[in-house]
């Protein structure tokens, strides 16, 4: 009897901790997230601020910037990591500090196909009106491109992985072909295996 009242309360405390349920919260975003070694949201904000505040303060934006708003073109991040990261994050929020700077106007490459059918269409259509028409061959063209390479080096030897980040960018005046700015940003992380496992 004692074994029956003993195995009735072990079932029911399994049945009891198997009902748990999740618990979900909000994070602030700009906090350090130290889940994995992965490549994760603090490092994305860490390479945009270092990258934008060091093409802000450079002698080249200075010297471009003096007489007016020049128009950039911001060319996707090549991902040459072993990782699966999503490199136009990073181009959309170093895009929209410099942006915010007020010192650069941007070109949106990756819109060129969606503009040149709504184009079209104003052009050919016959549905819209002559006067509000968009003329063809009115863009403006960009002078600088910005454009850059994340890279990493990954080291495991069972017990210690280790992962390190290297975020290269460039300024290029595509008018000389001139580098005019360059910089990088170093990010490394290390886990130590416990012994249940990572």
């Amino acid at each position: 009897m004692k074994m029956n009242h003993a195995l009735l309360i072990l079932t029911g405390a399994l049945l009891l901790g198997g009902c748990s349920s999740t618990t979900v919260s909000y994070g602030d975003p700009t906090e350090t997230e130290t889940v994995t070694v992965d490549y994760g949201s603090a490092d994305l904000q860490a390479i945009a601020d270092k990258m934008a505040d060091s093409l802000l303060a450079s002698p080249a934006t200075s010297e471009i910037t003096a007489g007016g708003r020049p128009v950039m073109y911001m060319d996707s991040i090549r991902n040459k990591t072993s990782e699966h990261i999503d490199t136009e994050a990073i181009t959309d929020t170093i895009r929209t500090k410099l942006l915010r700077a007020g010192k650069f106007r941007f070109v949106d490459m990756s819109k060129v196909a969606a503009i040149k059918q709504q184009l079209e269409y104003q052009q050919s259509s016959g549905m819209v009106d002559p006067a509000t028409m968009v003329r063809i061959g009115q863009q403006t063209g960009a002078r600088y491109m910005v454009y850059g390479n994340l890279a990493s080096i990954v080291k495991d030897n069972g017990k210690v992985k280790d992962v390190y980040y290297q975020m290269t960018m460039n300024l290029l005046d595509l008018q000389s072909g001139e580098l005019l700015w360059a910089d990088q940003k170093e990010i490394r992380k290390q886990a130590k295996k416990s012994t249940f496992g990572w």
